[in-house]
């Protein structure tokens, strides 16, 4: 019989029929060996609970997220790439966020305890944590389906902290990067036709956009990370501000690789396809030259493709005007 334990921010685990549970204690012991740590962190992985220190003047900005097998991941996703984009996928809320990332923890489920598979899956969550100075400082491992559940902990200034229902009618409606690649990835897989690299790194591989969530801090009203689909997730911030949006279905930017699908399904993985953890954010026109020249310091394109207006829903506009029709607006779990 196994009984697993989440204590707090520390990584343990109990193995009722084992004398020390060694094979759970070999992994966190791997974990912890590998981990780096910062003056902030009082006390880390090992005990009871983590000891952060939260500096003067700085709100605490926390978020969660959990990756399942064959849902937020394709089975066959090397573990160095799961735990990349474990670990991005939360950041990309910080950044949504205009936070520093400062701390996480890390639960593990895991079918056994294979030291070679979380070996490759630190390699590639501790890469991104490494270029992003966040500690990771407590967690869980436990037996069961292949999932991955991490929190970050990120600071931020209380008069710079970005979010959803800040939206004013007359904002221009940006958005970072290219949309549509991850989704773009998965169709090829689905369909079991060759991916294109590049494609399928976007998938696996996700860039959080945490210096351009910093950038825009000061210069947006509003902003959200595109996860479940563009149109979906401005929807939200739409709800979150009591506004409208209007969508320039044309102005959506595209990667090279992007470009080889035909114009119809480019725009609907653009607009719906969900897991591009770019950015979306609202800004006054007033801003333009504004988010310019920061676009250019952060090596980042960020792209205006619409406006907020009155109302309450998201509207998706070609260029002749007419009304744009799309399959789905995004992503929704258990729908």
């Amino acid at each position: 019989m196994h009984v697993f334990m989440a204590r707090g921010g520390a990584l343990e685990s109990i193995v009722t029929d084992s004398p020390r549970g060694t094979a759970e204690f070999d992994l966190i012991a791997r974990i912890r060996a590998r981990a780096f740590t910062r003056d902030d962190v009082i006390l880390g992985i090992g005990d009871d609970a983590a000891l952060l220190k939260v500096p003067s003047g700085k709100l605490l900005v926390v978020a969660t997220d959990t990756l399942n097998s064959g849902v937020h991941f394709p089975v066959d996703t090397a573990p160095a790439d799961i735990g990349w984009k474990a670990l991005a996928v939360n950041l990309s809320d910080l950044a949504a966020m205009g936070a520093e990332p400062a701390w996480c923890t890390l639960s593990l489920s895991l079918p056994g305890a294979d030291a070679s598979w979380l070996d490759g899956f630190l390699d590639g969550f501790l890469e991104l944590a490494n270029r992003y100075r966040i500690v990771l400082v407590g967690g869980d491992t436990t037996r069961g389906p292949l999932s991955v559940c991490v929190t970050v902990h990120g600071l931020v200034d209380a008069d710079k902290a970005l979010r959803r229902d800040a939206a004013k009618v007359g904002d221009d409606i940006w958005v970072t990067g290219t949309l549509g690649d991850a989704a773009a990835a998965l169709v090829q897989w689905q369909s079991g036709q060759a991916i294109d690299p590049s494609l399928r790194q976007r998938l696996d591989r996700p860039t959080p956009r945490i210096e351009a969530g910093l950038a825009i801090a000061g210069l947006a009203h509003a902003c959200i990370d595109i996860s479940d689909g563009l149109l979906v997730d401005l929807g939200h911030v739409c709800v979150a501000s009591g506004v409208g949006a209007e969508i320039e279905v044309d102005a959506l930017p595209s990667s090279a690789a992007l470009l080889l699908f035909d114009a119809g399904q480019r725009q609907h993985l653009q607009a719906s396809g969900g897991d591009d953890y770019e950015l979306c954010f609202t800004a006054p026109t007033a801003a333009r030259a504004g988010i310019a020249g920061v676009a250019g310091k952060c090596g980042v394109a960020m792209t205006r493709i619409g406006r907020i207006v009155e109302g309450a829903r998201v509207h998706a506009i070609p260029t002749d005007g007419s009304e744009w029709t799309q399959p789905k607006a995004g992503y929704v779990h258990f729908a």
